[in-house]
């Protein structure tokens, strides 16, 4: 069984950075994918990116390309997520997830509890 804590969450002010980490315990397999997801109040839970945990194979959403960065730390057993030019319309409950292949929808397998993110305008 996977289980996953996400931590680094918190308030910022729109341009600023801040970095988002998922913590694994549990077996990771070879073929397991790793990703962040988020969800902003009223909305629905929204792709953001995702990484093979073997391979480094990557993926993000639109609304973040360019500007988030998803890492994977093998030894650790981590993802992070390097969030910059935070903007208002990032603000969210994210969420790191666990899954047997990269899918858009939030169909995965594991999921953390989220943090929340606030960016102030």
């Amino acid at each position: 069984q996977v289980q996953l804590a996400e931590s680094g969450g918190g308030l910022v002010q729109a341009g600023d950075s801040l970095r988002l980490s998922c913590a694994a315990s549990g077996r990771m397999f070879s073929n397991s994918v790793m990703g962040w997801f988020r969800q902003a109040p009223g909305k629905a839970r929204e792709f953001v990116a995702s990484i093979s945990w073997s391979g480094g194979r990557i993926f993000y959403g639109d609304s973040v390309k360019g500007r988030f960065t998803i890492s994977r730390d093998e030894a650790k057993n981590t993802v992070d997520l390097q969030m910059t030019t935070l903007k208002p319309e990032d603000t969210a409950v994210y969420y790191c997830a666990g899954n047997s292949r990269v899918t858009t929808t939030p169909g995965w397998s594991h999921w953390g509890q989220g943090t929340q993110v606030t960016v102030s305008s």
